[in-house]
């Protein structure tokens, strides 16, 4: 392993880069962050102070932080519309890019930064940082080594009650490009397809709903929403039918009048075993002629990426995004899986729109 030290710049100085990303990034060894861009001057400001390395830059326009020749990665914490852009430049000027997710606003946007990416020779990944939690390592683990037998049927789960983001421009359907589904959703999808390793769509039936987006002084985990900027949907499901014959379904809201509330989990159904995250992770399955469940012990360490510390999710991400930066090896996100992710949130967005069953082709690429 090279012990050089890796320069990062920040594009997007707001939530996502100050809860999750730029306190992970300083406590790895051997990183500096050394500079910052928002449009919004103060915020690039306050992160270069709380972040930054002494002189650290400041920028408002992204293409003048990207003519820095001296920084070698970037990471993209902006709004969904400005991914793809953000992220092809950067890889254009040289750059390894971590990009938050989702991926980008369109499938298509995201199919030209993994093309990008092959071209210029330079590592994308995204975001996914539920991949790092101990449950879903230890999952993926046995997943790997045929607990479930042939796993025929999975859920992706990502269920708030009320608990809809009213800050940002979360509830703009031109700069996000969708609601919980783009949101939370992803998040669900990606860990279910990375636990299953099947990445092969056949079909794609969806529905998305507008039912509670119009309520006055809304009960809401984060206040109540403004209903005519809420432009996009409430909650949505679908039916994904896989090239094996697999059936993932996804549900995703933010407003739901439900108690059958869980977020970013999965549940596995398989010819030897099951497992779901719905009290922690649980294994179900049966032994001489006895049903079971058993719930696994994850602080005993000896999972790949988890040793039993006190290391979040968010800070593990960024460990082996910066190994595999210095090993040249692959990130634990391909930038290829995250795009079939996009394929997919997209073709339910078209199925509801059409009332159809959106079809994929030979290249995992929606019909439409």
């Amino acid at each position: 392993m090279e012990n050089r030290t890796i320069r990062i710049g920040i594009i997007g100085c707001g939530g996502i880069a100050n809860g999750k990303q730029m306190p992970s990034l300083v406590k790895q060894k051997g990183v500096e962050l050394v500079a910052f861009c928002d449009i919004v001057k103060e915020k690039a400001e306050k992160a270069a102070a709380d972040y930054g390395v002494e002189g650290a830059d400041v920028y408002t326009n992204y293409q003048e932080l990207l003519k820095d020749t001296s920084i070698e990665v970037i990471h993209v914490c902006t709004p969904n519309k400005s991914h793809a852009p953000i992220s092809i430049a950067a890889l254009e000027s040289g750059k390894h890019v971590l990009c938050e997710k989702p991926m980008a606003k369109t499938a298509a946007e995201a199919r030209e930064m993994v093309e990008t990416a092959k071209r210029t020779a330079k590592k994308l990944t995204i975001g996914y940082d539920n991949r790092y939690r101990p449950d879903s390592q230890y999952l993926k683990q046995l997943a790997e080594e045929g607990e479930f037998g042939d796993i025929y049927f999975a859920k992706a789960h990502a269920i708030r009650r009320r608990a809809v983001p009213t800050w940002g421009v979360f509830l703009n359907e031109e700069e996000q490009g969708g609601g919980p589904l783009i949101d939370i959703g992803t998040h669900a999808l990606d860990l279910t397809l990375w636990t299953l390793n099947n990445y092969k769509v056949k079909s794609v039936v969806g529905n998305v709903y507008y039912k509670l987006s119009d309520t006055e002084n809304a009960a809401n985990a984060f206040g109540p929403w403004d209903p005519k900027e809420f432009t996009v949907e409430d909650s949505a499901f679908a039916f994904i039918t896989m090239e094996n014959g697999a059936t993932v379904t996804l549900e995703a809201s933010w407003a739901l009048n439900t108690l059958d509330v869980d977020e970013a989990k999965t549940t596995l159904c398989g010819t030897k075993a099951g497992a779901d995250m719905r009290d922690g992770l649980r294994i179900n399955g049966e032994k001489l002629s006895r049903l079971y469940v058993t719930k696994p012990d994850l602080q005993a360490g000896g999972v790949a990426y988890y040793d039993g510390g006190s290391e979040t999710q968010a800070d593990k991400e960024a460990r082996l995004w910066i190994d595999a930066i210095r090993n040249d090896t692959e990130p634990v996100v391909k930038a290829e899986q995250a795009l079939v992710v996009s394929e997919i949130l997209e073709a339910i967005y078209e199925s509801a729109k059409t009332g159809k069953a959106i079809y994929f082709n030979e290249k995992n690429q929606a019909l439409v």
